[in-house]
């Protein structure tokens, strides 16, 4: 089978390589991929960031999906053919998270999705949503389900709440779709106008240009009443965390996602502390999780937004194009291309 390997970190690491079709083993199940996506966790891996002792070579990408070619011994539920997309973690069936249910992350600490064939555990797939296709159930298991925890389990969103989004990458997006069959009102921002055009043709009520607007908490809160929002799906770490708290309303709640601004900073804890705000991170979520939001996608007829497709040899320039950050949506990879 076609797989692309991690040999080093770095984009010069990425080389493709045949390797025998795997077999699952007890409770295991073998999938036929046929679409992946990427994300920043997957940028990190590249450069050795998430786990610097990570061993090598290693197949990249923790999302996929395909269908079930084999089944191990004692796997019950699930039927070849049966059409199903990875977990990001594994381990983590329900409840809340602890260190060993935040382990053996695919394309990290085991072979991930850029290939033909993957082995996982049984348990560690999910059915999807019929009306979706492979390539866009394989940006639900960590894009979407990031999302689905930081609006729905965590912040507990209803009609009427008023969310801001960050930028519109996967996460952005999806968490502005699931804001919206809440019935919230929402805010998006991006330093691109066009973007800006295209979030609010999936819904967004209100954009903000943070290039023209750098004092969008402000700008937010303005659009707020003068109250502020619900909610911050706050993606981009230390550089955007003073206004989200400026854009948030009192006793309102920070969804802690991502770091693309940076990782550590001053922390303003009386302002914390005075709003009686709460600060969540937010990490993916468990299986179960995963099965809620597909059974609302699928009553919604959701379609996640995706991007560029890119076909299964163009492993370099995939990760590069994340890396610049211009995309819209998901970045997608065709695995039958």
């Amino acid at each position: 089978m076609k797989v692309i390997e991690l040999t080093r970190f770095g984009l010069d690491g990425l080389v493709a390589a045949e390797r025998p079709v795997p077999t699952p083993g007890h409770g295991e199940v073998l999938v036929r991929l046929k679409g992946a996506s990427l994300n920043f966790h997957d940028i990190a891996t590249l450069l050795g960031m998430a786990n610097p002792r990570m061993k090598l070579p290693c197949v990249p990408l923790s999302d996929g999906a395909g269908e079930i070619a084999g089944l191990g011994a004692g796997v019950t539920g699930l039927t070849i053919g049966t059409r199903v997309a990875s977990t990001f973690f594994p381990r983590w069936q329900s409840g809340a998270p602890t260190r060993w249910k935040l382990s053996d992350v695919p394309g990290e600490q085991r072979d991930g999705c850029w290939a033909d064939y993957v082995v996982l555990p049984a348990d560690a797939v999910v059915p999807v949503p019929e009306h979706l296709t492979d390539l866009e159930a394989a940006t639900l298991p960590c894009a979407a389900l990031t999302a689905w925890r930081a609006v729905v389990v965590e912040a507990k969103v209803k009609a009427g709440d008023r969310v801001l989004l960050q930028g519109t990458g996967g996460v952005s997006l999806f968490a502005l779709q699931f804001a919206k069959l809440l019935g919230a009102e929402t805010i998006i921002t991006s330093s691109s106008d066009e973007k800006l055009a295209r979030a609010q043709a999936l819904g967004a009520d209100h954009t903000i240009n943070y290039k023209t607007t750098p004092q969008w908490g402000k700008r937010a809160r303005e659009l707020s009443g003068g109250e502020g929002v619900d909610l911050v799906v706050e993606v981009g770490g230390s550089g955007t965390f003073n206004e989200s708290l400026n854009a948030l309303k009192i006793g309102g709640h920070i969804s802690m996602i991502g770091v693309l601004t940076g990782v550590a900073d001053v922390i303003p804890t009386a302002k914390i502390m005075s709003m009686n705000a709460a600060v969540k991170g937010i990490t993916v979520g468990s299986r179960e999780d995963f099965l809620a939001m597909n059974r609302a996608i699928a009553v919604a007829k959701l379609k996640p937004v995706i991007g560029q497709v890119l076909p299964f040899a163009q492993a370099k320039e995939a990760y590069a194009l994340m890396q610049r950050g211009g995309h819209f949506g998901k970045i997608a990879i065709d695995l039958t291309a």
